[in-house]
């Protein structure tokens, strides 16, 4: 075997949640494009079938699945429609995560139920779908979970953006508790930590404009920000056979150490 046919997934079947644009976006276009038949899992309905077609366009199969991966049972219907539509789950990325409020606060200013809110989103809901995926993995011999961080979880702290840092912290350390207590089913658990990328969500929280952005990028050692295609490729590797002796990691994908 070569070491591009490494990288291939022809054959596996992916789950990708918040994948109706931004980095979840990239990342279900680049697994399809290395063979995989992609299902995405979002809140926006027809942001989720224009990724679809996007997918269905690569010759793969797709599923779009309209959910809030905030709640137990809808986590458990994901895995139970994907069982039922392709039989067999080999990827799942958890993308789904960000500032659940425009605004942001002091760690001690935040609202108890936006801390809820946030911490749900960004650390139990990645949780849950470990839990609700890894029977249906294990049943066929193993698989790959892909967590999405951020490096703001790695920084010396985050004044004003605290709570999103923390909940993501904690998801790094998920990723490396679950890699222990997966890897005798042969399920491998690995974390992508984006740095600044341009994306819809972004803009809202920050407010940020061109000259915004433009600034920002000129700031990094690189001289961009983030592309969608950026996360694509990570999760390609790591979902990949390219990366079967890899778990536990965090992969930094942010254009500076």
């Amino acid at each position: 075997m070569g070491i591009l046919d490494l990288f291939s997934l022809e054959g596996k079947i992916a789950m990708v949640t918040g994948g109706g644009g931004g980095i979840g976006r990239g990342i279900a276009l680049g697994l399809a494009e290395a063979g995989a038949d992609v299902a995405v899992a979002g809140r926006r309905e027809q942001l989720l079938k224009d990724v679809g077609k996007e997918i269905e366009d690569r010759g793969r199969r797709t599923l779009a699945l309209p959910t809030d991966v905030r709640d137990w049972s809808n986590v458990e219907g994901l895995v139970q429609s994907m069982m039922d539509h392709f039989g067999r789950i080999d990827i799942w990325v958890s993308n789904a995560g960000g500032l659940q409020e425009q605004s942001v606060n002091f760690l001690v200013k935040t609202p108890e139920e936006s801390w809820d809110a946030t911490t749900t989103l960004n650390f139990k809901a990645p949780w849950m779908c470990a839990k609700a995926v890894w029977p249906a993995m294990r049943s066929t011999g193993g698989g790959a979970i892909i967590n999405v961080s951020s490096v703001g979880a790695i920084s010396r702290g985050a004044p004003t953006n605290g709570v999103y840092t923390a909940s993501k912290a904690g998801l790094n350390h998920l990723t490396k508790t679950l890699a222990l207590e997966m890897a005798p089913f042969n399920i491998r658990v690995n974390a992508i930590l984006p740095g600044s990328v341009r994306t819809e969500d972004y803009e809202d929280a920050s407010g940020g404009d061109d000259e915004y952005f433009a600034k920002m990028a000129e700031n990094e050692p690189l001289k961009r920000l983030g592309k969608e295609e950026d996360f694509g490729a990570a999760a390609v590797y790591l979902a990949s056979d390219a990366s079967s002796w890899v778990t536990g990691t965090l992969l930094m994908v942010a254009g500076h150490p």
